[in-house]
């Protein structure tokens, strides 16, 4: 560990924002790692790391889930899936209290005692760690929060007379699902949240409670960490849990975890008992309330210097105990019993031929039993798993195949629902590990995609069976005035006591417009109360669709499928642009922010996507001053650029400045300084929105057709276009900007100021006729004189006397008179260049130095026959490397 490196226990009761400040002071840093306690919480911190960072730079690692962009800096992990080899600067381990767990506190211990940043390293938890932490990590520094509200304890209540926005508290499936049939008599519904529940199916559930469809919560213990909720009253139904072994009173700290989800930040909470549960005694509730709690003494261990020389030295190394007395050897963890199992199996014993196999065997052992059926049935799986890896170095794709059709059905109750959730969390979990599949990558997506199904089925019965709207909407009539039934339809239509009202399109409700002034005001309150939790699932939606579903569209407009959906306004800078969403206000600022992240995310992502290549040259700290200042003006004009708007930036550069930015892809043109990748159909679509914008457009001109050398000249368009569109303007027509530097490299080889004609090839690259090449060049400043000449006739060759060759056919003598009747005169154009009367101004196709006469040319008008000089050669000046053009003419005069 660097010496620099600072250890801080941030310790303290729930409530005091540690969370917040671990993420505070990773993204201080330029990497880091942060290790949550549960899954859920691991994503509610990645999303908010990525609404501050953005999507590029965060990863996301747990079981079961795993997104690693490229240029991952921060990772959000849950503390098993933390990555130990990172070396980043930052690390952060959240709720180190569980370090005493018996199931896991193992894996928490090893993290604190072994996982550290480069420059910090933080542990949040409980004020019951700071001795244990002294002691074990006598480097550390102590930093105490304290709670930002009250927790007051209120005695016992009966479920009938709990007060809205409460949480009852139960340790077992069978007691949450009595109490929540209970407050649906009575209360009109509740929603549930189970540590069993998929993040998908919990946070559905839990939105149903936040946004007010019911006003109770009926959860485990696995509220405890990490959901934030609106709670005003936490009241446990019991005091005692099966830990796994053995049923157990909770202690006062963990009590306390649970309580202290009553009363978020500045808003007191209070906490309780109801049913059968006992009132707690004197002394607990003082530790609560006070947030005094008898300190941890020792923590959960187990050897992580493993032995894989064997399956016998790898059991006994997970067997060793700890020298230190405030190290507890953990009791054999899942893993190490599925291994002592699976270690006794012929079949295994067969396959493991050396520690490579052992290492498998134990990666293996790593799958968590989510499905909780039986020990053997879990060894049985993992054997099978491992059977395959052994033999085949991956499992059987028909194989896995099946298991997951098997799963793959959404109807049936919520025992059934749950039990296939755990089944397709297990796959999950292995589509996550590296090299176990062939596919990996789609069978992600697709167990992913089973695992949302059956948490919306199963989200959908929990809500059938412990939600009665009925009775919920009578219980809210009691507190308002007026009540009207409201209701939205899958394709937006609202209706207010079966009558049509209006319609919601994305975020936007239109009221139907035969409603009278009377009715609009009434009718429009009450669709705003039911779309409420629409907007909410719509945003979440939103939030959750990939990048393929948005698009922006030639005038700024933000559509998400076939619907607008915000626009892009004038942001900072040409790059940033600003967002303004569709949103009614009525759907909330959380709505709208969570509308304009999202659109944000996807905007940064096509700007970045599409100008990679400048921001990375804007960026290269390398780069001089004179050739930063001109990739500075590349980036804002987005890659395009008149040579004329920065020649004197780019005369000042030297030959290794210029070296620099054409390595980054710059080209030097006659007439345009650009990069030849900004002009490819996206980023000109792009160019020219953010371009635009930027100038304060009412109407934004769109891009030409894609693959045209020429476009006709646009009327009245706004000054800058043709830049920004890639092309050079050029009498009644406009030319791509790099056919143009192509036509001014085949022109340097003439004398300009003598004249020239167009030559078949640069017809040719222009795609143009004559009389259009004409009108090209004099929108250049070219003068063109135009001229009638005989057509040259070909010259015939000889034919060598030969008996064998054939003689000519009468017929072509005959066809003599019709030639003569053929017209013999053509038309030609000589283009010359005039330099105006400045005296710096220099011929825009001329060659550097002094002018040389075309090849098989000694001036005047080139009409009539080519002619060769007997002169010696005249020696030519050496190629300017400042030519854009340096390396085709060196190729020409090579060959």
């Amino acid at each position: 560990m660097p010496p620099q490196s600072r250890i801080c226990a941030v310790l303290g009761p729930t409530n005091t924002g540690k969370t917040h400040y671990a993420i505070e002071r990773m993204l201080a840093y330029r990497s880091g790692v942060i290790g949550l306690p549960l899954r859920l919480l691991a994503r509610e911190v990645y999303d908010r790391i990525v609404a501050l960072r953005g999507p590029s730079v965060v990863a996301l690692v747990t079981g079961e889930e795993r997104i690693v962009p490229p240029r991952a800096a921060y990772w959000v992990c849950t503390v098993e899936a933390m990555p130990t080899s990172l070396g980043t600067e930052f690390v952060a381990i959240d709720e180190v209290q569980l370090c005493a767990d018996p199931e896991r506190g193992h894996v928490f211990t090893d993290r604190m005692l072994h996982l550290r940043g480069l420059s910090e390293t933080l542990f949040l938890g409980s004020d019951a760690m700071w001795g244990v932490i002294a002691k074990l990590v006598p480097d550390a520094d102590f930093l105490r929060r304290d709670r930002f509200s009250e927790l007051t304890y209120s005695g016992s209540k009966k479920i009938s007379r709990m007060p809205a926005r409460s949480a009852i508290v139960g340790f077992s499936v069978d007691n949450v699902y009595s109490i929540a049939e209970l407050l649906r008599r009575q209360k009109g519904g509740a929603a549930v949240v189970m540590g069993a529940l998929s993040p998908r199916a919990r946070n559905a559930q839990v939105e149903m409670y936040q946004n007010g469809d019911v006003d109770y919560l009926v959860a485990t213990d696995a509220i405890g960490m990490g959901l934030n909720l609106d709670i005003d009253h936490v009241a446990f139904s019991g005091t005692s849990k099966f830990d796994g072994r053995k049923m157990r009173r909770l202690m006062p700290n963990e009590l306390a975890q649970i309580a202290g989800r009553a009363g978020r930040y500045r808003t007191n909470g209070t906490f309780g008992v109801t049913g059968e549960a006992r009132p707690l005694e004197d002394e607990v509730v003082e530790a609560i309330e006070n947030h005094r709690f008898t300190p941890i003494q020792k923590l959960q261990w187990r050897n992580s210097r493993l032995d894989f020389g064997t399956m016998a030295t790898l059991l006994r190394s997970l067997e060793q105990t700890s020298n230190d007395p405030l190290l507890l050897k953990a009791r054999e963890a899942e893993d190490h019993l599925t291994l002592r199992s699976l270690s006794e199996l012929p079949e295994i014993i067969d396959r493991v031929q050396g520690p490579r196999d052992v290492k498998l065997l134990w990666d293996t052992c790593q799958l968590p039993d989510f499905r909780q059926v039986s020990h053997n049935e879990h060894v049985a799986i993992v054997g099978k798993i491992f059977e395959f890896l052994s033999d085949a170095g991956e499992i059987s794709t028909p194989w896995f195949a099946d298991r997951v059709r098997r799963i793959d059905k959404t109807h049936g109750d919520i025992d059934a629902l749950s039990k296939r959730l755990a089944y397709i969390r297990t796959w999950t979990y292995v589509t996550q590990r590296k090299g176990w599949l062939a596919d990996e990558n789609y069978w992600r997506d697709e167990t992913r995609a089973v695992e949302d199904r059956l948490s919306d089925a199963l989200h959908g019965a929990l809500t059938k069976r412990f939600v009665d709207r009925r009775t919920s909407i009578l219980m809210r009539r009691l507190k308002q005035k007026e009540a009207l039934v409201a209701e939205v339809n899958k394709d937006g239509e609202v209706t207010i006591e079966g009558e049509f009202v209006g319609k919601l399109t994305a975020f936007q409700f239109q009221l139907d417009k035969s409603a009278d002034a009377e009715q609009s005001k009434t009718l429009r309150a009450a669709a705003y109360q039911a779309l409420l939790p629409e907007f909410n699932l719509r945003s979440d939606r939103f939030y959750n669709a990939p990048d393929t579903e948005f698009d922006f569209t030639e005038q700024g407009g933000l559509m998400w499928g076939e619907h607008a959906i915000g626009k892009l306004v004038k942001g900072d800078d040409i790059m940033s642009p600003g967002i303004k969403v569709f949103v009614d206000d009525e759907a909330g600022v959380d709505v709208a922010d969570k509308v304009r992240r999202r659109l944000g995310h996807f905007i940064d992502r096509k700007i970045t996507a599409a100008y990679e290549h400048l921001i990375a040259m804007k960026n290269d700290e390398a780069l001089p001053g004179l050739a930063k200042g001109v990739a500075f003006r590349l980036a804002e004009s987005l890659g395009v650029i008149p040579r004329s708007a920065i020649a004197t930036d780019i005369k000042a550069l030297d030959q290794d400045q210029r070296g620099t930015l054409r390595k980054h892809g710059i080209r030097f043109g006659q007439y345009t300084v650009f990069h030849h990748l900004m002009l490819k159909p996206a980023p000109t679509r792009l160019r020219l929105v953010l371009w635009s914008l930027f100038e304060g457009l009412d109407e934004f001109p769109e891009a030409p057709p894609a693959g045209l050398v020429t476009v006709p000249a646009m009327v009245d368009a706004p000054k800058g276009y043709y830049p920004r569109a890639g092309y050079r303007l050029a009498g009644e027509r406009a030319i791509r900007i790099d056919m143009l530097e192509r036509l001014a490299d085949m022109i340097r080889a003439f004398d300009v100021k003598v004249g020239f004609e167009a030559n078949p090839d640069m017809l040719s690259i222009t795609g143009m006729t004559l009389e259009q090449f004409a009108d090209l060049m004099q929108g250049l400043g070219y003068t063109t004189e135009k001229g009638e000449r005989e057509k040259s006739k070909p010259v015939s060759e000889t034919k060598p006397d030969n008996t064998d060759a054939k003689e000519e056919k009468p017929d072509v003598a005959d066809a003599a008179p019709a030639a003569e009747e053929e017209d013999t005169k053509e038309v030609f154009y000589t283009f010359k260049w005039v330099p105006k009367a400045r005296p710096a101004a220099r011929p825009q196709f001329q060659q550097r130095g002094k002018p040389q006469k075309p090849k098989g040319k000694q001036g005047g008008k080139p009409s009539g026959p080519n002619r060769h000089s007997t002169s010696p050669p005249r020696k030519e000046k050496a190629i300017d490397p400042d030519n854009p053009f340096a390396a085709l003419l060196a190729l020409k005069n090579k060959t």
